[in-house]
């Protein structure tokens, strides 16, 4: 078995072969190993837990897309005045950043400590270590309005900060993986979910299997924030959107209304596997897939007939197939294919950003987004990658406003429905 599988089967994440090889061969250097198949079978518990810290390099911060926290605090407000605790969970939770700001958010709301409970789990022994220490430098710090490091974090040294003990004993952290969650246990324990960020790692089976048992987990009333680009996952797996602005919040659907959500006209969730540019993994590195001739906008073509028409999807369905099955350039081939047969097909561009994400091209795939919202200014995936990389890029306010154009989209689609 390879590594890429191995680490597959025990995270979930999907992991380039180089990363994974990556890891291996780190690893194997510390531990006196020569062979790879030999390093492989020795494979203990402990020695797999120090492989996948290797490909787990988490990034978050502070109040990262605070309005969840609001969100959040209404809901804790309003079911303590009826004299109800709530429970919340964070996963994963990283270094700790988003659980302890959903305790800073109660403390600023008003509301008790014996309101509410917050359990944080990560798969990274090494997160659940630093989010105990509950140090952060200046990284952690990015919220446009940092007031909060005055009233909740000591200095401890130079750019380190350590949150109040008082904070530090609200939060119980743990060691764990969501896919092996004991859910039976904790069936319908929590009233609130933060699970924002982990779907994009996932391919379509480990996305059905993550949701289900987040869905076994949440209350039958309870409230589920997510990450905006995974949004439409979960609307095509059970759970419905709540109107809180730029919260990206879901419930569980009724029957009826997860029908409904079905035939919504919410963006499809690719067959590609479409792992966002994201801090936890690095991307692998592959030969480039050429980009279109020209960023200029092309003529209107006449459409084709009907069987034309036809055969033009095909080549789209097949460059999914093709890329799902890992066959980057040969996917990558039909797209520009489709393109030359309709040069304004914005999906098509859309996929090849997503190809070339896969192929580690993040040049290229920013590239491709672009055109592809260029040609269809609401084009909400593209509009949550392009954020995505921004983010990771380290451009902010480009980032929010490529999400705040996506969350206008998406909303609007749900009044419309």
């Amino acid at each position: 078995m390879t590594a890429q599988t191995l680490l597959r089967r025990a995270t979930g994440l999907s992991v380039s072969k180089s990363v994974a090889e990556r890891a291996v061969g780190q690893r194997m250097e510390q531990t006196g190993f020569t062979d790879s198949a030999a390093y492989l079978q020795a494979l203990t518990p402990v020695e797999m837990t120090q492989l996948i810290e290797l490909v787990v390099v988490p990034e978050s911060w502070l109040f990262r897309d605070p309005q969840a926290f609001y969100a959040t605090v209404e809901l804790v407000q309003e079911r303590w005045a009826r004299g109800r605790a709530t429970r919340i969970l964070s996963i994963p939770c990283a270094g700790g950043e988003e659980p302890y700001s959903m305790a800073m958010a109660l403390r600023d709301g008003g509301v008790p400590k014996q309101a509410f409970s917050i359990d944080a789990y990560d798969l990274s022994p090494g997160c659940i270590e630093r989010a105990q220490a509950g140090i952060y430098g200046r990284n952690a710090f990015r919220a446009q309005d940092v007031a909060f490091r005055e009233r909740y974090f000591t200095h401890v040294a130079e750019d380190a900060y350590r949150i109040i003990d008082a904070l530090r004993e609200q939060v119980t952290f743990r060691q764990g993986n969501l896919l092996q969650f004991d859910t039976a246990t904790y069936s319908r324990h929590y009233d609130v979910i933060f699970c924002r960020n982990l779907l994009i790692y996932f391919d379509k089976p480990t996305t059905r299997a993550a949701i289900h048992n987040l869905s076994a987990l949440l209350a039958d009333d309870g409230m589920l924030l997510a990450g905006y680009a995974e949004v439409p996952s979960f609307c095509q797996n059970g759970f419905a959107p709540l109107q809180f602005r730029q919260a990206f919040a879901l419930k569980k659907a009724t029957a009826a209304a997860a029908s409904a959500v079905q035939v919504a006209s919410l963006p499809a969730v690719r067959t590609l596997r479409s792992v966002p540019p994201a801090p936890r993994r690095a991307a692998a590195p592959a030969a480039p897939i050429a980009p279109a001739a020209s960023r200029t906008r092309p003529l209107p073509v006449p459409s084709p007939p009907p069987a034309a028409q036809a055969a033009q999807a095909d080549l789209l369905a097949e460059a999914r197939l093709l890329a799902d099955r890992g066959q980057l350039r040969e996917a990558g081939e039909k797209c520009h294919d489709h393109l030359a047969r309709v040069p304004e097909a914005a999906e098509a561009y859309f996929m090849l950003g997503m190809i070339n994400e896969l192929a580690g091209k993040m040049d290229l795939a920013d590239d491709y987004w672009r055109r592809c919202i260029y040609l269809q200014p609401d084009h909400y995936e593209a509009l949550c990658h392009l954020s995505l990389l921004a983010e990771r890029n380290g451009n902010h306010t480009a980032a929010a406003t490529l999400k705040a154009r996506a969350a206008r989209i998406y909303q609007r689609r749900q009044a419309s429905n």
